[in-house]
């Protein structure tokens, strides 16, 4: 049994809501969901009554409500008796990241880990999010938040942490792009899109151009990156297909619209990635072990 469960699902019992908890711990609704069913299918019990509003604990659910804060204060207190142990850790760590991760998902991550290891240099980098793992294969960073590629690289490990969904939006303001939508139907071939350059979020815009039938799109720019990608649609240069959280952290984000589209757009899995190698040195075995 995972104690980052029960920390979730005590908070869960607080809340008695499903998005509030999966807000306050940075991971989508879904995500949450599939963690507590993971404790009911250990249990072999229904804690939870769930409805659309809000969830309620089943008399199963009580009874492992109080061995849960049992669990929890233990494990405090346990964490603080090593905390002289942990303190003894020192050195640099080499962490990469996604702007927009740099403030949506690492810093619990960053919180729990400067916590046991306070010595700890933590030397961030952040940049294109398609880079992540060849900067961790060519070893210029130690770990990275990462969108899992479709063929993960035999010597690295990828840790789950959330599925990151995607939208396609476009500009508000009058231009090409807006005018070409507003035929019945649209002329995809026509419309120009921002494209990045490669990762995931290239693979799953790739992959509906092909549901879509679009052979040749009309590509107004490839660019490293998913922030600057937004501006450029609010600018109205064209359409993108990006992640959710790039685009709802994003200061232009009510310049834009999100376009319903008829085939639902795949999620990519983040996660954290480093090579099975280097799990053999402290530092970085130390951070693997924190995700649990």
């Amino acid at each position: 049994m995972n104690f980052d469960d029960l920390e979730l699902f005590l908070h869960l019992s607080e809340s008695t809501h499903f998005s509030k908890t999966a807000a306050q711990n940075h991971m989508s609704p879904s995500t949450l969901s599939r963690r507590i069913q993971r404790l009911e299918e250990e249990l072999g019990q229904v804690l939870l009554i769930r409805d659309n509003r809000r969830v309620s604990l089943t008399p199963s659910g009580e009874l492992f409500l109080h061995f849960a804060r049992q669990c929890g204060q233990q494990w405090q207190q346990l964490k603080q008796q090593l905390a002289t142990y942990h303190a003894e850790l020192s050195g640099e760590l080499k962490l990469f990241c996604s702007v927009t991760a740099a403030y949506s998902h690492l810093p619990p991550l960053l919180e729990k880990f400067r916590f046991r290891y306070p010595k700890v240099e933590i030397q961030l980098t952040t940049g294109d999010p398609a880079q992540a793992v060849q900067l961790v294969q060519t070893q210029q960073v130690d770990l990275a938040l990462a969108g899992r590629p479709a063929v993960l690289p035999h010597n690295l490990i990828f840790h789950y942490m959330d599925d990151i969904t995607l939208s396609l939006i476009a500009p508000r303001i009058a231009c090409t792009a807006t005018q070409l939508l507003q035929q019945s139907p649209p002329d995809w071939q026509k419309i120009p899109f921002i494209l990045p350059v490669e990762g995931p979020a290239r693979q799953r815009i790739d992959q509906w151009f092909r549901q879509q039938k679009i052979k040749h799109p009309t590509v107004y720019a490839t660019v490293a990156g998913h922030e600057g990608i937004v501006s450029m649609v609010a600018l109205g240069c064209g359409l993108a297909m990006l992640p959710d959280v790039v685009i709802k952290n994003s200061p232009l984000n009510s310049q834009i619209s999100t376009l319903a589209v008829n085939t639902p757009i795949v999620p990519f899995e983040l996660g954290v990635c480093v090579q099975k190698k280097s799990l053999a040195l402290p530092l970085i075995r130390a951070f693997w072990q924190m995700l649990g």
